[in-house]
This record gives structure tokens, C-alpha cells and sequence, in this order.
């Protein structure tokens, strides 16, 4: 049965009004619901059991932290008053040596450190990930769980303190103003910095559990780095937790960098050079996995304003590449190692445990819909009883058994491309392939011919001493889970112009000069005029969110503000998947360098190709993942308007805009747009539903007045 809207006036519109900011400001207590919130999911009932494959993708959801509300307000006003350089100093396009933070490499940085920022301290605890505790085929599957919980849980304890230890989002506290000894605050003081977010690590076992298995049962490891920041993407954690797993010795690893066409030649090369130097005797690849392919028209063109499309795709160079280097690393592992060769006695008994003959010609030409098949599970043989009773304790070797194929194991954090190069490597989609991180949550088996498999693992964040900012950037954390959008866009824009990227025009130009009344003279430039001249050089975080979703049309639904959420979430999308193009240069790149290669002075990161007044609807395809699998999560956070009109707003967010625009909202109901005269007046930057606004306050009165004697004698 529909409940018939009751008619309400305006006083007692405003009284409403009035009780609801009286609640929020914590006055009077809330009034009882006449009835229950239709928005409020009803609980599922705890008796009936869900299916079992939706209990497991439920386990496998990765967990992260949460920042609190009063970190999320402060990182907000400070992005609407620090200013940011310009132009940006080269040295800003310089990726900080984020390992040599770590107490390990402390002692061998001579350099002078920078000091610490705001909430941030010098790391005391080397990272690590969790180990696998040793098991026995005599275990049970809830004894060897119950094992692995306890030490997971004693991990994280450990993890959560050094980061706490390095990072928090807690004010100092404040001086005692009472006190007589302290000093009273320099005029000149500088202001306030931006606080760091602490980092987000994955903190569910069972997507580690994952790792583990695909460690245990590959020979050789393909490590996945985001080429725009590699070191960022492979942290000691990992590097530790490699060279300490059971199978070490005969497990190697073959660095690959992903994304190269977007950083270029120049900056892929630097990298690898780098990258060869941080770790002697490992292999480097450059790989890119999709090239833009042509939908034509019932004319056989290609329209004007037609969208890109990309498919998987490995240039034969690039495959060439990665299939030498993993001939030569399979090569390596079918010989015995130095100390056996120095033994007879050991060098006449020893064999190879991995697969010897390896037709590496027909796995340089497989590619297309013959390979690629996928089985359910990477699952290595098991040993019968006999040989389980004869390893007491829990090793199971298979020393004369030769493996029956190659296993070639694809590791690294979210979106640096293992899918899609999966599905560049077979010529086809095999594997979904999409722009949110962690969109593969389970480790997936195909074979790439009937000699090699390949597994790929599902992307995790691995624990380091980054700020959540910089996670952001290279597109670790899912867009659609960050709060903390202005403290994002303001670390974003402090390495590369965003303002000349999307071409935006600074808001104090849009604004409408003010009159000015006192005297003037030829040749004087008025207030106004010199304001917004000022203004104009003057960028902060909030002003690009500004004019960004200014320049859009994008618009608040309530009071028609330019709605600055949704404008921060393009932006991070954008540059998280490569729409708007950015790399950093290595550590020890000298100033000369960069400027040879700045597109323009003071660019930064920024990579500039031909890119202005970039559409972020015509994004790159590391962005958009596939053509023909196109991801609904993407958008799982920005709703085209929902009911507050901002996207992915939080709970607190939506109070503030309740707070702010309740008189609006108002108007709003009571048919706001009669300008003078009774004509509507449209807002300078209409969004989709032409945001409509009064000339004048007194008239919210009369639109209320005549919009309740409307209902009344409706």
C-alpha cells in the first residue's frame, strides 16, 4: 500500500529543518523512525546457506584499512589552501628510493635523509610476507588452517605496529596554551604540510594463500613491474619472502616491465638499467600487451567521434624477448649448480627437477585459439601413502619423477597487466582482463603449450613503507574504495601539471568581477582584475577538482555545485590507467636528463604525448583492460547521479551536503527556477539536468509559499 505524501508548509518545512541540524550538531537526540529505512538492506538469514561459490569469492575479497573521518576533513581544507609549485622541479620526477627506506639498506645510503613529513617517522622493523608454516601429509585440512591462522594472525600484529610505528593519521597534541614556558608562534610561521596517508597492505589470508600455492608448484617466476614506477611494485617484502620460500633454490625469477608504451623508449631503458644493477644476474623483459584496433562504419570508415578499441596483442620483438629469456633461465635450471659440480659423488646422482626437453620454437609460435586452454587448479601430483610414509617429516621430493611440464608462475601487485599479458602471449582473450585492481581473485591455470603451463596469480598488495597517495597513483588500490580523493589529487598534482593536462582554466577567471567603487585612474588595474591575475597563478588540489568538473558540467544534484567528487574520481582513473600519461626516472638520473626529455618546462612526471584537453572517456587501454570485456566495477563508485549527486560519497560526506544545502534542497522541491520576471535562470556551468538558481534569497520564501498552495489544491 503507498502512504499518500503529506502537504507541508513552509514553517513547518524550516522546523524540520531545524530538528535535523539540531541532531547533527549532537543538541537533542534523534526523534524514533515512523518507519523503517527502505535504504538499509534487510540481514540475510543467517539459515540459509549460501552457494559455495559465492562463499568463496566472499573469502577472497581483499581487506584494507579505513581512514578515520576527522584525517578525511583535514586532508580536505588543506587541499583547498596549500599552494603547489610551479613550475614542478625536475627533481620531483625522480622516484624516491622507497626500498632504501627500509632499515636493511639504511646503513648503506650515505645520502643525507629528507626530513620526515607530518605523521611520518624513519621505519624501525624490515617488512616481510607471511610464510607458509611447515605441514605433513599426516595433517589434517582444519589442523593446517588453524596452524596458518595463528601465524597470520601474529604477522599482521607485528606488520600493523612497524606501520603504525612509521606512519599515523593522529593530530600531535596540541601545546597547552596555559603553559608559561611555551613561546608563542613565529609570525612568518610556514604553513600547515599536507599529511600522509598510511599504506594499505592486503589483509585477507586466503588471497596469500593463493601466493603460496603458486610459489610451491612454479620453477620459474614472471614478477610483473608497472614500468611508469618498477621499484614501487617490487618491495623487499617480496624479495625476502622469494629467497626464504622451501623451493628457493630451485626457483628463478625473470623481471618483467609491462606498460612500456606508455613511458617510452627512454625511461623503459633507464629503468632496465637500473633494475639489472638493483639485482645482478636477474633477467629484464619489456612487454606491451595491446594495440588499438578499428571499427568501421556501415561506410567503411571510421566515424570522427567513434571510441577507441584495443585488443591483446605482443609485438614479435617483445615476445621474442620474454621467450629468450626464458629459454636461458629453463637452461640454468636444468644445470647442476657449482657445489654439486665440485662433488663427483653428488654430480653422478644429481637430476634436474624440472622438465628437460622444452620445444621453445613451438612456444615462440603458439599464440591464438589452440593454446591458452585453462584447467580447473593448479594442482601438483600427490604422493601415494608409501611415499607419504616414507617422508616423516612433510618434504615430499620427487627426485625421480621428471615433472610432466614447465611451470611458469606470473606474480605482482593489482593492475600492473599479468592478465593481459596472459592474453597478449595467446593472441586472444583468455582470462578477464580489467582496470580494478584485484579483479582476479583465484590463481588460473592454462597451458601454453602441451610442454608449459602458466598460473596467474591473483594481484595482492604487498606491505611497504608507501603512502596510500602514491598506491593511488600507480593504480594499486581500486578508485572506487579511496576516500581521501583531495589528499590524492593534491599529491598527483605536486609531481605533474594537471592543469595543463586537461587544459583547465583556473575558476577565479569564471568568476564575475565585482564592482569596484573607489577611485580609479588611468593605467590602474582594478581589484578584481588583480585578484584573479594572482589567483590565476596560484593552483591548489581544489581548484583543478573545481574547474575540472566545471569544464565537465558536472554538478552537485542538490545545491548545483561543481561536484568536485566525481571530477577527483575521473582524474585518479585517468591517471591510474594511463588516459593521462606519467613515468618516473629512476633514482640517480641527473637533472640534464630530465629536461632534455620535459615536454614542456616544469612537467614532471607528466609524459606528454600530443595530450590536451584529454576526454577521459577515450582512455588508454591499460585503463578500459579489454575491448570485448568491459568491467562494471570500474564504475562501481561513480554513479551517473545518485541521490546526493556526488560520487562515492561517504556517509560524512552526505551529512555535510545535507547540512549545507537543506534550504537549497528546499527551493529545490518547491520548484526553484523562477528568475525575475518568472523566467528561468540557468547556472553558468549546467550539468546534465541544468542546474537551476534563484537571483534572489527573498524569493525562496514566495517559491515555497506558492509550491504548498499548490499541493494543497492538488
Amino acid at each position: 500500500m503507498l502512504h499518500r505524501r503529506k502537504n507541508l508548509s513552509h514553517k513547518q518545512r524550516r522546523e524540520q529543518m531545524m530538528l535535523k541540524r539540531a541532531v547533527k550538531r549532537g543538541d537533542i537526540s534523534p526523534p524514533p523512525a515512523l518507519r523503517p529505512d527502505r535504504r538499509v538492506r534487510n540481514p540475510r538469514n543467517p539459515a540459509v546457506a549460501l552457494p559455495e561459490h559465492a562463499r568463496h569469492a566472499r573469502r577472497l575479497q581483499s581487506e584494507f584499512i579505513k581512514l578515520p573521518a576527522p584525517f578525511l576533513k583535514k586532508t580536505e581544507i588543506l587541499a583547498s589552501a596549500i599552494p603547489l609549485a610551479r613550475p614542478v622541479p625536475p627533481e620531483a620526477a625522480i622516484l624516491p628510493d622507497v626500498n632504501a627506506e627500509s632499515p636493511s639498506s639504511a646503513e648503506e645510503d650515505t645520502g643525507t635523509p629528507e626530513a620526515p613529513a607530518e605523521g611520518t617517522r624513519t621505519p624501525a622493523v624490515q617488512l616481510t610476507c607471511p610464510k607458509r608454516p611447515k605441514w605433513r601429509y599426516d595433517q589434517s585440512k582444519n589442523e593446517i588452517e588453524a596452524n596458518e591462522e595463528g601465524l597470520f594472525a601474529k604477522w599482521l600484529a607485528q606488520t600493523d605496529t612497524a606501520l603504525g610505528a612509521w606512519c599515523t593519521t593522529e593530530d600531535p597534541p596540541a601545546p597547552d596554551p596555559t603553559s608559561a614556558d611555551q613561546d608563542p608562534p613565529p609570525a612568518n610561521a610556514e604553513p600547515e604540510q599536507m599529511p600522509h596517508a598510511p599504506t594499505s597492505f592486503e589483509r585477507n589470508i586466503e588471497v596469500y594463500r593463493q601466493l603460496w600455492r603458486v610459489t610451491e608448484i612454479s620453477q620459474i617466476l614472471l614478477i610483473l613491474l608497472d614500468a611508469r614506477c618498477p621499484t614501487l611494485h617490487f618491495p623487499p617484502a617480496l624479495s625476502t619472502y622469494l629467497s626464504s620460500v622451501s623451493n628457493a633454490t630451485r626457483l628463478r625469477t625473470v623481471l618483467v616491465l609491462t606498460k612500456v608504451d606508455i613511458v617510452g623508449p627512454e625511461r623503459a631503458a633507464a629503468w632496465e638499467r637500473d633494475l639489472q644493477r638493483r639485482f645482478p644476474g636477474v633477467r629484464v623483459v619489456q612487454v606491451e600487451s595491446y594495440i588499438e584496433k578499428h571499427h568501421p562504419d556501415t561506410h567503411g570508415g571510421m566515424t570522427a567521434g567513434s571510441r577507441r578499441a584495443h585488443k591483446p596483442y605482443l609485438p614479435s620483438a617483445f615476445r621474442a624477448a620474454l621467450v629468450d629469456a626464458l629459454r636461458a633461465t629453463h637452461s640454468e635450471l636444468i644445470e647442476p649448480p657449482e657445489e654439486v659440480k665440485a662433488k663427483p659423488e653428488r654430480l653422478a646422482n644429481w637430476k634436474p627437477r624440472v622438465k628437460t626437453q622444452v620445444n621453445w620454437d613451438a612456444v615462440l609460435q603458439a599464440h591464438g585459439g589452440q593454446v591458452g586452454t585453462t584447467v580447473g587448479g593448479a594442482a601438483a601430483p600427490k604422493p601415494d601413502k608409501t611415499a607419504a610414509e616414507d617422508h616423516a617429516d612433510g618434504e615430499h621430493t620427487d627426485e625421480d619423477t621428471e615433472p610432466e611440464f614447465l611451470t611458469i608462475g606470473v606474480i605482482g601487485q593489482p593492475n600492473v597487466g599479468k592478465s593481459s599479458l596472459l592474453n597478449a602471449l595467446f593472441g586472444a582473450t583468455k582470462v578477464k582482463a580489467s582496470s580494478t585492481p584485484g579483479k582476479t581473485k583465484h590463481f588460473q591455470t592454462l597451458f601454453w603449450t602441451p610442454e608449459v603451463r602458466l598460473v596467474d596469480c591473483p594481484g595482492l598488495i604487498f606491505p611497504n613503507y608507501v603512502h596510500m597517495e602514491t598506491q593511488v597513483l600507480a593504480g594499486i588500490l581500486p578508485i572506487a574504495r579511496v576516500s581521501a580523493i583531495p589528499l590524492c589529487i593534491h599529491h598527483a598534482a605536486q609531481l605533474l601539471p594537471l592543469e595543463a593536462a586537461l587544459g583547465l582554466t583556473h575558476p577565479s577567471v569564471d568568476e564575475p568581477p565585482a564592482e569596484y567603487k573607489r577611485t580609479w585612474r588611468a593605467g590602474m588595474h582594478t581589484h578584481a582584475e588583480e585578484k584573479a591575475r594572482l589567483r590565476a597563478q596560484t593552483w591548489t588540489a581544489n581548484d583543478i577538482l573545481t574547474a575540472y568538473a566545471t569544464k565537465k558540467g558536472w554538478v552537485t544534484a542538490r545545491v548545483g555545485r561543481p561536484d568536485v567528487k566525481r571530477a577527483g574520481n575521473a582524474i585518479l582513473r585517468a591517471l591510474a590507467g594511463g588516459a593521462i600519461r606519467w613515468a618516473f626516472w629512476p633514482p640517480g638520473t641527473d637533472e640534464a636528463t630530465i629536461r632534455a626529455n620535459e615536454p614542456v618546462p616544469g612537467a614532471g612526471i607528466w609524459v606528454d604525448q600530443g595530450q590536451h584537453d584529454i576526454d577521459i572517456d577515450d582512455v588508454h587501454p591499460h585503463e578500459r583492460g579489454s575491448s570485448e570485456d568491459e568491467d562494471d566495477d570500474d564504475h562501481s563508485g561513480s554513479s551517473e547521479e545518485d541521490d546526493s549527486g556526488e560520487e562515492g560519497i561517504s556517509e560524512e560526506d552526505e551529512d555535510e551536503g545535507d547540512e549545507d544545502g537543506a534550504e537549497g534542497d528546499d527551493a529545490a522541491e518547491s520548484g526553484a527556477g523562477r528568475g525575475t520576471g518568472g523566467k528561468p535562470v540557468l547556472a553558468g556551468t549546467a550539468g546534465r539536468f541544468g542546474a537551476l538558481v534563484l537571483d534572489d534569497e527573498d524569493q525562496d520564501e514566495d517559491a515555497d509559499s506558492d509550491a504548498s498552495t499548490g499541493d494543497r489544491r492538488a
